[in-house]
């Protein structure tokens, strides 16, 4: 008896501590909870004895992470792209399995590669989850939501870490914290002197890796360039369920318009596809009118809208600016998969024909190789912006690529589609992480939230609040100069981990070598005789 109720239990347990992780990310940023978190689960792979106890222990955490993290993958299904309901959440608990499979996948590897529950926990289990979450980030065109490195951002001492080695570097460190305070968890009851030892070298090594990342906080990576410009980002709050509406686009495009007229700002921000027609069709009075006003101020508008290109017949979700400068365009470039493209449409497109009714679905990707816009005025100089939209700036490696030409990030992102749940928030978290990696000021301009301005050290300095119809003035700074990461990328994290995994898999290919050796796999033989 008492051992069914532990195999019962063993898995609601797991479950909770993947729910608990949540709390580490926005709007909680309770980042000593998600390392808790991990000890518990960290506690149940020392202990399993094959992999596939660890495969199932790891399956149950990410269910509870995934499934108390993304649960608004729901709301957007079903209550703006109105699919059953049984399919929705269907859909959204395939999601997030597909997501604990890769939890499952690091807890058998762990337990296959290392016999040895010291190296498991302190080498096996840190390396493979980060790059589990880098794999997250771009198998089937990524979606690394959730990555654990986000739950230290922004107030954590190991965000420090990111100007260097990113997100999924500081998902490495983060799990390697939890795997250190486990092990000396575990150990404290040992008796012996070697464990004793050991604990003291562990303190050790956890207040270096704290106290380091605490220290490199205070870097300051990069320095301003230019003068401080006034910004405003506008927030419509145009629900989601009329945005496409053609009753109500003209109002939707006077408010704005009105909104623009209304600010004084060098810099005004519009969200994502913040007037609802092609830009080709938009009236040229009204053009006209934001590029006057754009000039009266001595600044510059950049604009969510469509673009169609007529030549290839092609439609883009772009950016495009007015005033001062010429005008200036970039388009999206990483897509969301069944939102704005379907993936396989031959396969998947029954899906849209029968069950989901979302606008813009099938959309062409921009370059991967856009320049940062050039924006200024004769009395502000040039400010060079690296525009990014909706979950583009989820990819940080991606971001780099305007870098270190770019001085200040924009985003505008329309995140209606979750209604009022944690996503906008999770959203903007990310976006911080992204101001840490590049060392440069971020503003948001979104539809209904999360509107705001981020500092170099992803500290959010003002926030407009959610679900509201505001411009949010701000006074931004740009930067120059390059962080490592900047300089790197994942380049540095991923040296590391290949370190790590030759060290790993060692003794296995020392096993398979004897193996050869025996069977004269590897011992060359005359052919002549």
């Amino acid at each position: 008896m008492n051992s069914l109720i532990s195999k019962l239990t063993q898995p609601l347990k797991l479950f909770l501590f993947g729910a608990v992780c949540v709390l580490g990310f926005a709007p909680f940023y309770l980042y000593p909870a998600s390392i808790l978190s991990l000890m518990g689960l960290l506690y149940y792979w020392h202990q399993a004895s094959t992999p596939k106890q660890a495969a199932i222990d790891g399956f149950m955490y990410g269910l509870g992470l995934f499934g108390t993290g993304i649960y608004w993958i729901y709301i957007s299904l079903h209550d703006f792209g109105n699919m059953p309901m049984l399919m929705a959440g269907l859909a959204t608990f395939l999601l997030c399995a597909f997501m604990a499979l890769f939890m499952a996948t690091v807890g058998a590897l762990s337990v296959y590669l290392s016999a040895n529950q010291t190296n498991r926990i302190l080498i096996t289990i840190p390396v493979f989850w980060a790059l589990a979450d880098w794999v997250r980030s771009w198998i089937f065109t990524g979606f690394p939501w959730l990555t654990m490195g986000y739950s230290q951002v922004p107030a954590s001492p190991l965000a420090g870490y990111m100007p260097i080695i990113g997100v999924y570097g500081v998902s490495l460190i983060t799990v390697f914290i939890a795997s250190l305070l486990c092990l000396w968890l575990i150990k404290l009851k040992a008796k012996d002197a070697s464990a004793r030892h050991w604990r003291r070298y562990a303190i050790v090594l956890f207040l270096l890796l704290w106290i380091g990342g605490g220290a490199l906080k205070l870097v300051e990576w990069t320095t301003p360039i230019g003068l401080p410009i006034k910004a405003a980002l506008v927030q419509g709050n145009i629900a989601q369920e009329t945005k496409w509406s053609p009753e109500t686009a003209q109002h939707t495009i006077d408010l704005y318009v009105n909104m623009v007229k209304d600010s004084t700002a060098q810099l005004i921000v519009l969200p994502e596809t913040a007037l609802p027609v092609l830009s080709s069709q938009l009236d040229p009075d009204i053009k006209a009118t934001l590029a006057e006003h754009a000039s009266k101020v001595g600044g510059n508008i950049i604009i969510g809208m469509v673009e169609f290109n007529d030549a290839t017949g092609e439609y883009f979700n772009s950016a495009i600016s007015y005033g001062d400068s010429p005008n200036q365009t970039y388009q999206k470039s990483h897509l969301v998969p069944f939102g704005e493209f379907i993936p396989l449409k031959q396969v998947f497109g029954w899906i849209y024909r029968d069950w989901l009714n979302m606008p813009l679905s099938d959309l062409s990707r921009g370059s991967t190789q856009q320049k940062p816009m050039q924006l200024g005025s004769p009395k502000l100089g040039t400010q060079n912006i690296a525009v990014n939209i909706c979950y583009e700036d989820v990819f940080g490696e991606e971001i780099i690529r305007q870098l270190p030409a770019a001085s200040l990030l924009v985003n505008i992102s329309n995140d209606a589609w979750y209604g009022q749940s944690n996503a906008a928030y999770q959203h903007m978290q990310f976006s911080q992480a992204r101001a840490l990696e590049t060392g440069r000021m971020v503003l948001r301009a979104t539809n209904t939230g999360a509107t705001a301005m981020i500092d170099s050290h992803g500290n959010v300095l003002a926030q407009a609040p959610h679900f509201s119809q505001t411009t949010l003035n701000v006074i931004a700074q740009g930067y120059t100069g390059s962080t490592p990461y900047v300089r790197w990328g994942n380049g540095l994290f991923l040296a590391i981990c290949l370190i790590a995994l030759l060290f790993i898999s060692r003794p296995k290919l020392m096993a398979v070598a004897k193996y050869l050796t025996k069977t004269n796999f590897l011992v060359s033989k005359d052919k002549t005789k």
